[in-house]
């Protein structure tokens, strides 16, 4: 499968080119911040209008993923709609093929800030997930390290939409360190965090790595 393989807490773990995590050992496929709906919320909020073909956009690249790699599990990490009202204002098309391929496998909603209530889908709704030495939540936590007596010994979280600038240019990115690993949003209308923001450098180790997304999943010193 293409993307780049690397360890995390002694998981060998695939950042897809398409932005989506891949754990094989345990069939999970992770993505974060979907986002979907921002086109209506906006437009609801007295925004610019925005073409309305996000979340069909967004949907038919997880199918893509999702008929690609054939998980036994999806997790997504929070902020999957743009908010709870998005969620209820999915399209009757948008929806059933949402409910489609939640049905098709065991799906995990992590809550995020922008959608902390159940969306009134099928899936569990959980605030964090521990699987092994891995904790999924939405948002890093600053204070977590790695220590022998915890149940998790590193993190896989969303919320910052990273974004590698390399040669002038910007291309969303996983974030990666020896304890941490931070997605790029899966979204279609999803801005990003540049990697040079305090808010990362905080975050990351002077050795993280950034995986840029894209054809290839090119890994390169996170650029600070």
């Amino acid at each position: 499968m293409a993307g780049y393989d690397f360890s995390l807490a002694g998981e060998r773990l695939t950042a897809l080119g398409s932005g989506a995590l891949w754990w094989q050992t345990r069939g999970l496929l992770c993505v974060a911040d979907l986002h979907l709906g921002k086109s209506e919320r906006q437009l609801r909020r007295g925004g610019t209008a925005l073409p309305p073909y996000e979340t069909r956009d967004t949907l038919d690249r997880l199918a893509a993923v999702i008929e690609q790699t054939q998980p036994e599990m999806v997790v997504c990490l929070g902020d999957s709609f743009d908010d709870d009202a998005a969620a209820a204002a999915l399209s009757p098309t948008d929806r059933a093929r949402l409910e489609q391929l939640i049905t098709a496998t065991r799906w995990v909603w992590i809550t995020g800030n922008h959608d902390p209530a159940p969306t009134g889908l099928a899936g569990a709704a959980l605030d964090s997930l521990t699987l092994g030495p891995l904790l999924f939540r939405h948002i890093a936590d600053s204070a977590f390290t790695s220590h022998p007596d915890k149940d998790a010994t590193a993190e896989i979280s969303g919320h910052y939409h990273p974004k590698a600038r390399l040669r002038g240019s910007a291309r969303p990115a996983f974030l990666a360190d020896h304890q941490r690993l931070i997605l790029p949003a899966f979204g279609t209308y999803t801005g990003g965090l540049c990697t040079t923001h305090s808010a990362l450098r905080d975050l990351m180790s002077p050795r993280a790595l950034a995986i840029l997304t894209g054809p290839r999943a090119l890994p390169c010193p996170m650029p600070r």
